[in-house]
């Protein structure tokens, strides 16, 4: 009988930005909103807030937009 409290099997899922759908973090692209701008993680190793997208071509498009909406939503 397998142990029902082992995470062994345990995928982390995460939320789209742009369009809201969720998915499998290794399946989404990560970024980081830097005062520079959007940077592209693709290792996963910037030591910062990671924002996911989904990798389809409607959503990388509308990624400048959110970058406008999010800042426009700080205090500052």
């Amino acid at each position: 009988m397998p142990n029902m409290n082992s995470k062994a099997g345990h995928k982390a899922i995460r939320t789209c930005v742009v369009c809201r759908q969720k998915s499998v973090q290794t399946e989404l692209l990560s970024f980081v909103l830097l005062p520079s701008g959007i940077a592209y993680d693709p290792a996963r190793l910037l030591q910062a807030r990671k924002f996911y997208v989904c990798p389809h071509q409607a959503c990388l498009v509308q990624m400048p937009k959110w970058k406008k909406r999010r800042q426009k939503g700080r205090r500052p």
